[in-house]
């Protein structure tokens, strides 16, 4: 045989290999998302595998539509079905707490996760008292009364960096020394080689702290999309309370980890409530980018001008003030249409990746005042 036919050879050979790994079927068994019809704020935790759904009070959870994102060629189905279930629609009105499996398209891997469906209106105090979950990363309730609601955060996004080896070390968490009992900790960290080498580049990871929930589908490829703040809200918000402390980092650095000379960093604490025309609309990361179209759905916002440098303990009190030449609407405000989102962060320009290490705010004893 000469060396052309040897050559060919060769080239069939790997392009058969080639096809039969393309004609693989796929091994994952996950839900990577959900969505539906008035589904306001989902919370999925792929550690635990439990799915967190909060529906508008009112909705028909005999028919809850719920369109879940899985691997290419994944299958999925309730373990115990209900007789008014007829997918994507499922019931839950005898029990609010549903497992589901996953099943890969190969059959191989299978996962189930624990669906759990709420119908909660937001309170008005927030205390972060109690941990939800400790590891790898602290998780707070949003509401210490019946431990439903969550706080969302950046955490389980910088979980992908493997930087934090315990959950200190995260951004985000829960700290002794505060007003009363405990308070929230949000430090500025940096995300190593790991975030240096996304595109676009990510070197830190501000600590953050919102009401809403993190999509991890974004987490890399559209960072400030996965920051989806806001859930519903019928009264009409006159002002934010609080108290914070805020120390920033020694040396301030933009996107490419270039210093920045001659600016400090600083946090950030603010409250909007804007129009949500759909349970789906929520606002994002991108909220104070120039131009950005769903920030004229603000309808009013309170927002700290400047975290000053403080060791100690500063009361903050902020008024909503109307925003865009807008004013709130009696009958839509009844009918749920407009979300309340509450976000701090230890490094304003964090969603830009703009922020200097070690920057910490620390956050207790908040309370929105309404009419």
């Amino acid at each position: 045989m000469n060396f052309k036919n040897i050559l060919i050879g060769i080239t069939l050979s790997l392009s058969t290999i080639s096809c039969i790994q393309d004609e693989a079927l796929n091994v994952e068994a996950a839900i990577d998302g959900c969505s539906g019809a008035n589904i306001q704020l989902i919370n999925i935790n792929e550690i635990s595998r439990e799915i967190e759904i909060f529906v508008f009070e009112g909705s028909n959870i005999a028919a809850q539509e719920l369109n879940f994102t899985l691997p290419d060629g994944a299958t999925i189905s309730p373990d115990q079905s209900q007789s008014k279930d007829n997918p994507p629609y499922y019931d839950f009105s005898t029990e609010k707490e549903r497992t589901f499996t996953v099943t890969s398209e190969d059959g191989s891997n299978k996962a189930t996760y624990t669906v759990n469906l709420y119908t909660i209106e937001l309170p008005l105090k927030y205390s972060f008292e109690n941990l939800r979950e400790i590891n790898p990363y602290h998780v707070l309730y949003l509401t210490d009364v019946n431990g439903i609601m969550q706080w969302a955060s950046g955490n389980q996004g910088y979980n992908l960096c493997g930087m934090a080896t315990n959950a200190i070390q995260y951004p985000t968490s829960q700290a002794d020394g505060g007003v009363e009992g405990k308070c929230v900790k949000l430090v500025t960290q940096s995300t190593g080689t790991f975030g240096m080498n996304t595109n676009p580049k990510m070197p830190i990871a501000a600590g953050n702290l919102f009401i809403g929930s993190f999509n991890m589908t974004y987490a890399i490829i559209a960072p400030r999309q996965a920051t989806q703040f806001g859930f519903p809200f019928t009264r009409k918000p006159l002002k934010m309370s609080g108290y914070y402390k805020y120390k920033p980092g020694a040396t301030l650095t933009d996107q490419n980890g270039n210093v920045i000379s001659g600016k400090t960093d600083t946090g950030d604490i603010y409250a909007v409530l804007y129009e949500a025309p759909n349970s789906d609309f929520s606002l994002d990361g991108d909220l104070f980018t120039e131009g950005n179209e769903k920030a004229k759905n603000i309808v009013s916002m309170a927002r700290i001008d400047k975290t000053e440098a403080t060791d100690q303990w500063a009361r903050f009190d902020l008024d909503f003030k109307l925003q865009n030449g807008k004013t709130i609407n009696e009958d839509n405000l009844k009918a749920g249409k407009y979300k309340l989102a509450i976000v701090f962060s230890s490094s304003i320009q964090g969603a830009y990746f703009e922020g200097a290490i070690g920057s910490e705010l620390c956050i207790d004893e908040v309370e929105i005042t309404c009419e």
